[in-house]
This record gives C-alpha cells, structure tokens and sequence, in this order.
C-alpha cells in the first residue's frame, strides 16, 4: 500500500548499515585452513594438485611478426599440498597472478609464476596452464580472398620439487582427412562400371603437445606451419568456388588414413631442433561410420610423453 507520499510502504525507512570498526580494532578473522594437523579430515597425505581452474582474464602474447595481441585466457593454476597441512589459501593463487597480468606471455614466462606460487604458499611444486583461442589470417586457396583462423592452444609449465623447470605448448590444428581406400573404391566403381562416386572426407582435429626450451622461441605460428606442411589439407575460412575447386583437388592428391597424419606429423616435430618432445593426439571425425578413427604418438623421451590419450573425445570440434 503507497504511503502519503506515494512511496511504497517501507520505503521510507532508513537502510540499516552495519558499523565498520577500523582494521585495527578488529579481531582477526579465522583462517581455517591453516589449522593444525587436528583439523585435517580424511587421511593425512599428500595432495599432487590442488588449486583452481578456469580464471580468466585479457592477457598479451605476441605475435612473430612482433605483434602484441591482447586475448581471453582461461587459466589453471595448482599446487602440491603436502600432509600436515589442512589446505590451501586458493585466493593466492589468483591474487599473485595478477601481479604478473601486464607481462607478454610466453611458455617460458610462467617459470616466475610457478616460483611465486611455492614461495607464497609454502608448496613444493606447481602447475600452471593457460588456455586461449589464436587467431591468425589465412589467405584463400585460390581467390584474393582471407579470414582469421582460430586455433585452441595453451602455454603449460611446470616446477617440480627439485626447482626444475618444464614448458609446454598445446595446439590445436584441424584438417580434412580424405580416405585412401574411399577413393580407391571411387575409381573402382567409375573405371568398371561406369559409375561417379564420391570419397568420403571429414573433419579432423591433431592435438600437438610440444616440450620445448624456455630460452628458444617456437612460436604458434611455428607449429601451425609445421602441421600443414605435414598435413596440407587446413580446414579454409574464407571459401569462393575457385578455392573449393582447389580444396577438393588437394584433398584428391593428399588422402590419408589416421595412421598416415600421424607419422606425417611425426616427421616434422622431430625435425625441428627447437621441440624437445612431442605427442599428438588425433580425431578423424567419420562420415562414413558412426564412430571416430584415433590415433596417438609420441617421440619416446625417456621421463617424457607417453603417447597415451585418456579420452579422445576431447578432440571433437
């Protein structure tokens, strides 16, 4: 009901604030998860990872035309937990990256952070990744065309309890992958009965997992070269008549099998003196079946990957 001065009732009361005493004059507010080893519940061991994930924030890159590029970044930072201890203080971990936000990032740069976060939160050994979508411009097969391309990749590091060091890069590149044996049975078919068919072809995605030297520049543009001399067939952006004409002339002369992208990637990672080691990890996105052909391969660092993928429906895009 509206009051006599068509205020809503109640309105006209005042806000109730609560007092604030000066910092000084407060007790200190409880930090549960310094308590002693009396407050742990469960068993009193170690944690390997501890933290918190998927924080976003802009930060820079650059690119290797030495281009800043300010980009959405989802990161995961964690820490080993050793027993004794009840937890962590998880707003450290996002408060000392923000010390680091203005930087220009690369594998390397995390090195800092990860050192940081041992220091401020008493913790042996730490992880850190960084997710983002790169955009880089692509020209049209055949045609004056170009659009931006978007690749998911990912700067990783990691500082184990020895104080060593390792970086890594995650890149995403996705092709069409044209099967050998439909194209076989294709001409087959035209040849002995006269009969136009089509190959079957689909979208496929290779995850490149690179260790490399924090003190040597791979770029992502590195490795997006790298894929396509391997692979050739990049998925396109910006598509006239001419370039699909072109695209399907490349997907004739390029077919591959899984197996084949696999050893074709191989050989261009393990000629390049900058990786240290590498996986991949490959989707063939069927058209033909209801189901996906995988494939994984590594280079076979001892202590380095291992070639195993726990779930290759990850790599469907």
């Amino acid at each position: 009901m509206p009051t006599e001065a068509g205020k809503p009732f109640g309105f006209d009361r005042p806000i109730p604030r609560h007092k604030v005493r000066p910092q000084a004059e407060q007790k200190p507010l409880p930090d549960t998860q310094n308590y002693g080893t009396e407050r742990i519940i469960g068993a009193n061991v170690p944690i390997q990872q501890v933290g918190i994930s998927n924080f976003r924030l802009p930060l820079q890159y650059r690119t290797a035309a030495g281009e800043l590029r300010t980009l959405e970044t989802s990161v995961t930072g964690t820490v080993a937990l050793e027993p004794g201890h009840k937890g962590i203080n998880m707003s450290r971990i996002m408060r000392t990256f923000y010390e680091f936000e203005q930087e220009v990032f690369t594998p390397g740069s995390l090195e800092g952070i990860l050192k940081a976060y041992c220091a401020r939160i008493d913790s042996p050994s730490a992880r850190l990744k960084l997710r983002f979508s790169y955009p880089m411009r692509k020209d049209s097969l055949r045609s004056d065309g170009s659009g931006w391309q978007f690749y998911q990749s990912a700067f990783e590091g990691k500082l184990d309890a020895q104080g060593g060091f390792r970086a890594f890069i995650h890149f995403d590149f996705v092709y069409s992958s044209a099967c050998p044996a439909s194209h076989e049975l294709s001409l087959h078919a035209l040849e002995e009965r006269g009969v136009m068919a089509i190959p079957h072809s689909q979208r496929s995605n290779a995850r490149i997992s690179v260790e490399v030297d924090p003190r040597e520049d791979l770029t992502l543009e590195d490795l997006q070269q790298l894929a396509e001399r391997a692979l050739v067939t990049e998925t396109q952006v910006m598509v006239r008549r001419a370039d699909e004409q072109a695209f399907a002339e490349l997907n004739g002369e390029q077919t591959k099998f899984v197996e084949d992208a696999a050893r074709l990637l191989f050989a261009q990672l393990d000629g390049e003196p900058r990786i240290k080691d590498f996986q991949v990890a490959i989707a063939h996105l069927e058209s033909l079946h209801s189901h996906d052909a995988v494939a994984a391969i590594c280079k076979g660092v001892p202590g380095g990957f291992t070639g195993e993928c726990d779930d290759f429906r990850q790599l469907i895009v």
